[in-house]
């Protein structure tokens, strides 16, 4: 069939994939964390409170002292290639992209800051992708992270004139693939270390306990995760839960806690990793790897190992890239 004339390129149809991870600011400035911030806890995803009651709060107390707090931290765990978060992702999503081959386009995008999952989308829509998969990296199911990805890609999509299809990856936190991606990963870096420890804690992102009650499957996901590695590792595991904001009740036992107490408890060497987290960032990088040394070595500890996401190691990526391939399936067939 031919084209009339002046008539606009049409690329071949195409299938894309999107990683979506959380975001960072662009910079470990304070201008910069508060442009990021403020559009993070404007998410009534994460911040469920009444905007006229939560809005003086952000604005005239929040936004005015964090973004500098955060700032310092960020420069403690900033490199050469930017945001560690940002890096990681973008790596993953090369590396997605070479196990995929040539018949599918992969890109990245954050949910908040940059590059945006509206550019990221429009991206993959402008180089001829009719099917999209929207993979939110969080094994775990929260409404705060994967629901707010949804919105955002749903609200993206819902502005375009020609909308592809599209589907999104489902929570993964008892998939075999995942499990046995994290057992390996960490049964590596265990091995690698100079001493044994005697705990292995798993630091899952904190979350109001109001989030439980309201029945959000996150908390049973984030135990049924550690469950499962613990029937399949022979180091001792322990749960917590990290990142607490604001006054109320958050879900328990809190990270900062338990490495203070362990040592009084005899427990002076100890491992920890951060499975709900699919790539290294200020919460693994800082909070944990820098805060948590001191706090755990201050209280008495005496070996302290702070083991790596899943990042776009060998196995995290066999994993992405079985788990992406079998959400793919029936569309490249038809490619």
């Amino acid at each position: 069939m031919n084209l009339p004339e002046n008539h606009l390129p049409i690329p071949p149809a195409q299938v894309g994939v999107l990683l979506i991870n959380l975001g960072t600011p662009d910079a470990p400035e304070t201008k910069a964390v508060r442009r990021y911030l403020a559009q993070f806890l404007s998410d009534t995803r994460v911040i469920e409170l009444p905007k006229l009651a939560w809005k003086p709060i952000l604005h005239g107390v929040v936004l005015r002292t964090r973004p500098r707090k955060s700032a310092r931290a960020y420069k403690k765990v900033w490199t050469e290639e930017g945001s560690p978060l940002a890096a990681i992702t973008a790596r993953q999503a090369l590396a997605l992209a070479e196990r995929l081959g040539p018949t599918v386009i992969v890109d990245h995008a954050m949910r908040y800051g940059n590059p945006s999952i509206r550019t990221g989308l429009e991206m993959l829509r402008m180089a001829g992708c009719e099917r999209i998969l929207a993979a939110p990296l969080y094994p775990q199911y929260c409404a705060a992270t994967t629901a707010s990805a949804h919105d955002a890609i749903f609200a993206a999509i819902a502005a375009l004139r020609w909308q592809p299809a599209l589907r999104t990856l489902p929570a993964y936190h008892d998939d075999p693939l995942y499990t046995g991606a994290l057992k390996a990963s960490l049964e590596r870096q265990l091995a690698a270390l100079d001493f044994v420890p005697e705990r292995l804690l798993l630091s899952f992102h904190g979350m109001p306990q109001r989030t439980l009650a309201l029945g959000d499957p996150y908390h049973c996901h984030c135990l049924k995760t550690a469950r499962l590695l613990s029937e399949t590792m022979s180091v001792p595991i322990d749960v917590s839960f990290q990142s607490r904001f604001g006054r109320a009740k958050w879900l328990e036992p809190a990270t900062v806690a338990m490495l203070a107490d362990y040592p009084a408890q005899g427990i002076r060497k100890i491992a920890i990793a951060g499975p709900g987290f699919s790539a290294d960032c200020l919460e693994t990088l800082e909070e944990i790897g820098i805060r948590g040394r001191d706090t755990f070595l201050g209280a008495g500890g005496e070996r302290f190992a702070r083991l790596d996401c899943l990042n776009d190691s060998d196995e995290g990526m066999a994993m992405l890239g079985a788990l992406i391939g079998r959400e793919l399936e029936g569309w490249l067939l038809d490619a």
